[in-house]
């Protein structure tokens, strides 16, 4: 799978690396991923989930269903 947060849509971005001479080679800008597994009350079971540390703060706020059915309108969740 790739590193996308899936309550968020969160993906890597691509930048610069600028040294002091300010010469500037690409790299990658990657998001503060984790693995985690959520108990889903509405569905009595777990779901594994990959998001982001926005995305954790999101499903704390809103609450798992919610988070879970914005997801999945805008296209962000996938199995």
């Amino acid at each position: 799978m790739s590193k996308i947060c899936q309550i968020t849509g969160k993906k890597a971005m691509v930048g610069n690396n600028v040294s002091h001479s300010k010469r500037r080679t690409k790299r990658t800008f990657e998001v503060n991923l984790f693995t985690k597994k959520f108990y889903w009350v509405e569905q009595d079971t777990w779901v594994s989930l990959k998001v982001s540390a926005n995305g954790l703060r999101t499903i704390n706020k809103v609450g798992l269903d919610a988070a879970i059915k914005k997801a999945s309108e805008k296209g962000y969740l996938y199995a």
